[in-house]
């Protein structure tokens, strides 16, 4: 399985039907395949931020198994447009 950050951008993005998707392949610092991903979707309104991760891993469960590190955030449309003031 050949995973880029266009492949797993597009499909948090569809999936999650996300307003706004930022994934960094982080793979050239570490030792194997690695993402940040950072998710905007209304989805995770009233979540806490457990659910919000959950959500996020069971739309990559096929990819997950194939990378070695993950790192996520994950914002509500509200809590994005907060810290974008910032």
């Amino acid at each position: 399985m050949e995973l880029s950050a266009e492949y797993l951008r597009e499909k948090l993005r569809r999936d999650l039907e996300a307003e706004h998707v930022e994934v960094e392949d982080t793979t050239l610092n570490r030792c194997a395949t690695s993402f940040r991903v950072l998710v905007v979707s209304a989805k995770f309104e009233g979540k806490p931020l457990l659910q919000r991760h959950r959500l996020v891993n069971e739309c990559l469960a096929e990819e997950l198994p194939h990378i070695h590190a993950f790192e996520q955030k994950t914002l509500t449309p509200e809590q994005w447009t907060r810290e974008r003031r910032k």
